[in-house]
């Protein structure tokens, strides 16, 4: 079965895919808590970018002083918009990757490396640690993204 493209039919019984399926759906989980992160950060500190959100702290010029921007949460956005970047292409090249028909050693490899430098990536940002401390887990993830392209190139146009 190895380099073969799995078929829709077998799809759950397919270990690999249900590896795909678990790593994904932990990244993607860590994505949409990037959010709550980023909310918790605007409620906490009040800094808003929408007036009616504003408003819920204060009326007319007393709800303005809540326009503001703070680097907390700045610091969070970035670090969503980054998993945004960087999660969405891993969930497509990552889907063709485990339908190319890796073993599942490799691929367990390629998903835990990619789930680990993204949590990772998270903590540095949040924290934030020093550099290269945010780059390392960028450059890994980045990495494993482009290994699993070079594999789906590789065995879809026999590369």
């Amino acid at each position: 079965r190895r380099g073969e493209m799995a078929k829709s039919t077998q799809l759950i019984d397919n270990e690999v895919f249900r590896a795909y399926a678990t790593y994904t759906a932990i990244v993607l989980l860590k994505m949409m808590l990037m959010s709550l992160i980023t909310a918790y950060y605007r409620i906490t500190r009040k800094a808003f970018v929408n007036p009616e959100d504003a408003a819920s702290f204060g009326k007319g010029e007393n709800a303005k002083k809540f326009l503001r921007t703070d680097p907390d949460v700045e610091r969070a956005r970035r670090g969503h918009l980054n998993d945004l970047e960087n999660i969405v292409p891993f969930v497509g090249i990552g889907l063709l990757y485990a339908l190319s028909g890796p073993e599942l050693s490799t691929a367990l490899l390629h998903f835990r490396i990619f789930t680990g430098a993204r949590i990772f990536h998270t903590f540095a940002y949040l924290l934030p640690l020093p550099q290269p401390g945010r780059g390392l887990p960028w450059a890994v993830g980045y990495s494993v993204t482009l290994s699993m392209a070079y594999k789906v190139l590789k065995t879809a146009w026999l590369l």
